[in-house]
């Protein structure tokens, strides 16, 4: 008989739940069963774990094995499980100290050849294992530089399940030098996005090198109008005919922002981590960001959504910086209904603090009768003047 414990984060939204991952060993037939409400990734996580602990060196015990995820009631989907799990079979197996990996939180996908493979939304999850006392993390190589974002947090980035046995039993760490890629794209990195992240969503950063409104020659009105926005968190309703500007100025309101904060950039980082759409090489977002999605796009991407975990739509990956809604009337395939999205900024608000995005709004003059378009800008109008209520401001 044998028993092991260890931890992992499961993501609910862009708030992380701490999970712990138990093991029990016991006499008879051979069988691996997982228990705890997991999906279908999660399930399928028994061939992986297995296969990459048998390549990884390591003997798999041939025993009925258990496998509880607690506590039981909260969904527990993707692969970011894989490494917790082998980890705790491993300590029930005696071939690591159960009591050095009790109080461990492990994040990562493993491949079958024993590779620890990065997964998204590792910021909000360190984040979630910090605030409930959890101080030693650990998680794949590629992510470690967005995991020690968190202060007070011990972070050990690792190549592979045999580099991990080696440090968690004290033996020499194997030596496994990177692959080279000559010019290829890495696959590693494949979990670090979304299919599709940012289509449709215009998502972008108010970083150095981006529109500046200096470049605009001109416009003194409407550049007076942007800089009152920016200096006080106003919304804003920019009027005109095609070709006036209106885009041209949003694009750069978010460049004269102020820098977000400590506390706003990890905020930001954690929306993005878990939509898929952080930069590789920059784990840390310190500009505001800049969404401007198509009138086209439905309330589903402009909310968010989705099944298993949810992903985050246009409001939420631009919290804390400019969302652009061009052709405000038509946007979201519902013209005029602007309390649905009022609404559903309150449920996508990342965190509590209040402070959402800064809503930039556009509508364009038309051959339209006066009525319409009067409506039409009333309503738009309307909405940034009832967004601006239900964030505080």
């Amino acid at each position: 008989m044998g028993f092991a414990r260890a931890c992992s984060v499961a993501l609910v939204g862009v708030e992380g739940v701490v999970v712990e991952v138990q093991a029990d060993l016991e006499p008879g037939v051979a069988a691996f069963t997982l228990v705890g409400l997991p999906d279908k990734s999660l399930v399928e996580s028994k061939d992986r774990v297995r296969a990459a602990v048998v390549n990884a060196g390591a003997e798999w015990p041939q025993k009925k094995l258990t496998v509880g995820l607690s506590p039981a009631f909260v969904p527990k989907s993707g692969s970011g499980f894989d490494l917790a799990v082998a980890v705790a079979v491993l300590g029930a197996a005696e071939r690591v100290d159960p009591r050095s990996i009790a109080d461990l939180v492990l994040i990562g996908e493993l491949g079958l050849d024993g590779r620890v493979r990065p997964v998204r939304g590792v910021l909000p999850a360190v984040l979630a294992a910090a605030e409930a006392g959890y101080r030693q993390v650990v998680v794949p190589e590629q992510t470690a530089g967005e995991a020690s974002l968190v202060p007070g947090v011990s972070v050990l980035g690792v190549r592979s399940l045999a580099q991990l046995i080696a440090v968690l039993a004290d033996e020499p760490v194997p030596d496994e030098p990177r692959e080279d890629l000559r010019g290829r794209p890495d696959p590693m990195l494949a979990g670090l996005t979304m299919p599709g992240a940012g289509v449709g969503t215009g998502i972008a950063t108010g970083a150095a090198g981006g529109p500046d409104l200096a470049e605009v020659a001109g416009q003194d009105t409407a550049r007076s109008a942007l800089e009152v926005a920016a200096a006080g968190g106003h919304h804003l309703l920019l009027s005109g005919p095609p070709g006036a500007g209106k885009t041209m100025l949003a694009e750069r309101l978010s460049g004269i922002l102020p820098p977000l904060t400590g506390q706003e950039s990890l905020e930001v980082t954690a929306v993005h981590s878990v939509a898929g759409v952080l930069p590789p090489g920059e784990p840390l977002v310190r500009a505001a960001p800049y969404c401007a999605p198509h009138h086209s796009a439905t309330m589903q991407s402009l909310i968010g959504g989705g099944n298993g975990l949810p992903r985050p739509g246009a409001v939420s990956l631009a919290h804390r910086g400019v969302l652009f809604l061009d052709r405000a009337c038509k946007t979201g395939g519902m013209r005029y209904r602007w309390a649905s999205v009022i609404n559903a900024r309150q449920r996508a608000r990342p965190s509590s603090s209040g402070a959402g995005p800064l809503v930039c709004s556009a509508v364009r003059w038309s051959a339209a009768p006066a009525r319409r378009h009067r409506r039409c800008v009333a309503a738009s109008a309307g909405a940034a003047a009832a967004w601006g209520e239900a964030a505080g401001g």
